[in-house]
């Protein structure tokens, strides 16, 4: 989506799909400023047990606006995004992230993934992705 489509966040999705009631009462009182950060947006998954894509189309459902992702690549102020590269990489995190590479890109769930067995910030992975050229795609939230 571009900065053009900005607010019209419904109309990436069939105007015929249902929202789920439960996940937009939970979008809605941790919303401030017609904006929901990702890690509130995954509280929502975990807490109403469904898919971070689903509070994702909720939240694009309600033309709220998804900030500070937790791989520091959009939604940060005042800079959009705040993943710096990464001085060096490990051999063995290097391979974690190519091995997971679909089409030369590092999915989001991938790299939440890699972070969590090697026990490092996801933002250590994303900053990793940096150094090596390597962008990442497919939010689990939809964003990108």
């Amino acid at each position: 989506m571009t900065h053009e489509d900005r607010g019209h966040y419904a109309k990436k999705h069939p105007a015929d799909r249902e929202v789920n009631k439960k996940v937009a009462e939970a979008v809605k009182k941790r919303t401030s400023n017609g904006k929901i950060s990702c890690a509130e947006a995954f509280k929502i998954a975990d807490d109403s047990n469904v898919q971070p894509a689903e509070v994702g189309f909720t939240i694009d459902f309600l033309e709220t606006r998804i900030v500070k992702c937790q791989l520091g690549l959009f939604g940060h102020s005042p800079e959009k995004s705040i993943v710096k590269p990464a001085k060096a990489v490990s051999s063995a995190l290097e391979e974690a992230i190519r091995e997971r590479l679909v089409n030369g890109r590092l999915s989001c769930k991938a790299a939440w993934d890699i972070a969590e067995k090697s026990g490092i910030p996801k933002m250590g992975v994303s900053s990793a992705c940096e150094t090596l050229e390597i962008k990442i795609n497919s939010c689990q939230l939809g964003s990108f």
